[in-house]
């Protein structure tokens, strides 16, 4: 099969390229997933588990990318609640290789049924978006209705999800990003916008939930705007900079079919909007995953038509 792989950690996303590599094998509660669309985070170049398996062994070449959408080609022995030919979209193991290739072997339950009416293009940028967004606000901040929660990155994409999930439960929604993300983040459901570039952002005054995507500065200046009881939850690095009576926390991101299930309803019923900028062949997955030009949207790799 094709796949991108990695090889030199020390090149980064400069070091990806196209080859042949052997077709991946079913294990037990596997499924091999004949690819469709696939979806790539930058920062796991950087993940320890892209460049070795659990034991610490070596395990390039790797293929990255851990969002797919494609179509069940194969189960492993053991494998249930799948079948062959089945539609279906997910998240693959963080340490094993990734969906940038024409087929891919996944733990069946890590993996949704995909709904005939949802693109795969669209499809394959939800799996690390919409399972972040919806864990980071419920599952570990706890948001509720007449709460207010500070988003930032509210234009990317997990914050983009993230604003239109929270807007929908009944939270007023204060989103962050560059000045051009205005209208978008505002469209999107926010009550009200920061562009963090105009300096005294951090004067917005406290708040019950702040969502991190970014790190560094932008999360030590948050802090600061968590309320007594509130919480302040990051994807980007464990905090350092700890809220006055409130919780700071950091997680990564995990599978859940069921809630990949809702989420795709969701866009079925026009609840939940994902933002798809550039669509590339596979062929051209290298240059445009290098490339330094912001595209609006997640740049999603289709690897086999419908």
């Amino acid at each position: 099969m094709r796949a991108i792989t990695v090889r030199d950690r020390e090149a980064g996303i400069t070091g990806l390229s196209l080859e042949d590599l052997p077709c991946p094998y079913a294990a037990e509660n596997d499924v091999i997933v004949r690819v469709h669309a696939a979806g790539f985070t930058r920062g796991e170049l950087a993940w320890p588990a892209t460049w070795a398996d659990r034991a610490g062994r070596d395990r390039t070449p790797s293929v990255p990318g851990h969002e797919v959408s494609g179509v069940v080609a194969e189960l492993g022995y053991g494998t249930t609640g799948l079948t062959v030919g089945q539609r279906v979209f997910g998240l693959t193991d963080w340490a094993r290789n990734g969906s940038l290739a024409e087929y891919v072997a996944v733990e069946a339950r890590n993996l949704a049924p995909l709904p005939a009416d949802v693109d795969h293009t669209v499809a394959a940028a939800l799996p690390i978006s919409g399972l972040t967004a919806w864990q980071g606000l419920f599952d570990h901040a706890r948001l509720t209705a007449g709460q207010t929660v500070l988003i930032h990155g509210a234009a990317g994409g997990v914050g983009s999800i993230a604003v239109q999930l929270a807007h929908e439960a009944g939270a007023r929604v204060v989103g962050t990003g560059r000045s051009a993300d205005r209208n978008t983040v505002l469209d999107l459901g926010a009550h009200a916008f920061l562009d963090l570039g105009a300096g005294r952002w951090d004067d917005a005054g406290q708040v019950d939930v702040v969502f991190d995507v970014i790190g560094g500065d932008i999360l030590d200046r948050s802090a600061a705007l968590v309320r007594p009881g509130g919480t302040l939850v990051t994807v980007a690095a464990p905090p350092t900079v700890r809220p006055d009576e409130a919780r700071a926390l950091f997680f990564v991101v995990e599978p859940d079919r069921a809630r990949l299930a809702d989420l795709a309803q969701r866009l079925r019923g026009g609840r939940l909007r994902v933002r798809v900028g550039a669509v590339r062949p596979l062929a051209e997955a290298a240059a445009a995953l290098a490339s330094r030009q912001r595209v609006p949207g997640r740049t999603i790799i289709r690897v086999a038509e419908d």
